[in-house]
């Protein structure tokens, strides 16, 4: 199978399961035009996202990396009217340009970008004993991934649902010689996750528009 054929499926599941999406376009638009790199989730992936997060019947998510927002309108689209998001975003002007799109979606009064190196602030987050999230979506720095697992553990409860993108990377994570730290980082991940009593987690590989990865999907017990 070729990269053409991912494509094109991919292409096929979006104009049969998603209509056009204004927002949504709006936001890969604004992104681009700000000069964000185009690595957000792609769009049957972020629909994913948010069919996860509605199965789950979460009313608190928190997110961990938001480039411009885009994954971000599409968790805060499963959210009850009263339901609450939190992202955590490093760089300001990807934050300003998030906060834009997630405005622009009509999600401004149920989304809260916080600016900052994501462990000061979910060290903050943990120490101010903040109420737990029932949906965690992790997608920032892959060498922080082990840390963002021990605080989404500390910010959950039993129930609570983490998603992790991007842990196959073409297949390198499943090589021990190779010493990116991006891949040692995951692998230190999966690790984690396997000897984590309280969770109960599967991976799944993934091709199409965003090539060959995938994303791990755990529970907490």
């Amino acid at each position: 199978m070729s990269e053409a054929v991912w494509l094109r499926v991919d292409h096929w599941i979006e104009d049969t399961l998603l209509p056009p999406d204004p927002a949504l376009a709006s936001a890969l638009a604004a992104s681009d035009a700000a000069g964000l790199r185009a690595i957000n989730v792609a769009p049957n992936q972020g629909k994913l996202l948010m069919l996860l997060a509605m199965i789950r019947g979460a009313r608190r998510i928190l997110e961990i990396g938001t480039l411009g927002g885009y994954s971000t309108i599409w968790l805060a689209r499963a959210l009850p009217e009263d339901g609450r998001l939190v992202t955590l975003e490093f760089d300001p002007h990807h934050a300003e340009v998030a906060r834009a799109n997630i405005a622009h979606a009509g999600l401004a009064d149920r989304v809260e970008v916080r600016v900052g190196p994501a462990r000061t602030t979910l060290a903050a987050m943990i120490a101010a004993g903040e109420a737990p999230f029932d949906f965690v979506f992790i997608d920032a720095d892959k060498p922080g991934n082990p840390h963002y697992l021990e605080a989404a553990l500390a910010l959950s409860h039993p129930g609570t649902v983490i998603v992790a993108d991007n842990v196959v990377r073409d297949g390198r994570a499943a090589d021990p010689a190779n010493t990116d730290e991006s891949v040692v980082g995951i692998r230190r991940f999966m690790e984690m996750v396997a000897a984590e009593p309280r969770l109960v987690a599967t991976a799944v590989q993934t091709v199409g528009s965003k090539g060959y990865d995938g994303f791990a999907l755990a529970l907490v017990v």
